[in-house]
């Protein structure tokens, strides 16, 4: 029997840099999305997508769709680490949620919800991809199953008529 697969997976851990803060004193919005995207990169080792795995199969992943909600400011200098929970696939896409939490303090601050896309380097299209990372993520995707679907995710932006 193998070790069950943590649920969410924990990965990228950092600080919030001091070049990170605006001129309002906050996070600079376009940060959450810098450190998010760090993430996916130890995401995307987990999935089995490594830099030799891209490498040898002539594959990357490219972003399609991300949607990012931002629950509590965090200070310069706050502890952070990036949480990632699978909620769904196929053969050519990956769709997660990555939580970023304060890193001793545990409370959410932000969320990114992201679609990901297989893509085959040699085409520049998407492709289905190797049979071992199809079978990872259908490991990862039993353990994460048991997890709740967040509220954040599938959310939709819009602005209700007003009525008179």
């Amino acid at each position: 029997m193998t070790d069950a697969l943590p649920a969410p997976f924990i990965g990228l851990k950092t600080t919030i840099k001091p070049e990170w803060i605006d001129f309002n004193g906050h996070f600079n919005a376009g940060y959450y999305m810098v450190v998010f995207d760090d993430a996916v990169t130890d995401w995307m080792h987990f999935v089995g997508l490594t830099k030799a795995h891209r490498a040898e199969h002539d594959v990357t992943t490219f972003s399609v769709e991300g949607h990012i909600t931002y629950e509590r400011e965090l200070p310069e200098g706050a502890p952070v680490e990036i949480r990632t929970q699978l909620l769904g696939w196929g053969p050519k896409k990956i769709h997660c949620i990555n939580f970023m939490h304060h890193g001793t303090e545990g409370w959410l601050a932000a969320t990114n919800e992201l679609m990901s896309l297989h893509i085959s380097n040699a085409t520049r299209r998407s492709a289905p991809m190797a049979q071992s990372v199809q079978d990872r993520l259908a490991l990862i995707e039993a353990s994460h199953g048991a997890l709740p679907v967040p509220p954040q995710a599938g959310r939709v932006m819009s602005v209700s008529a007003v009525k008179p």
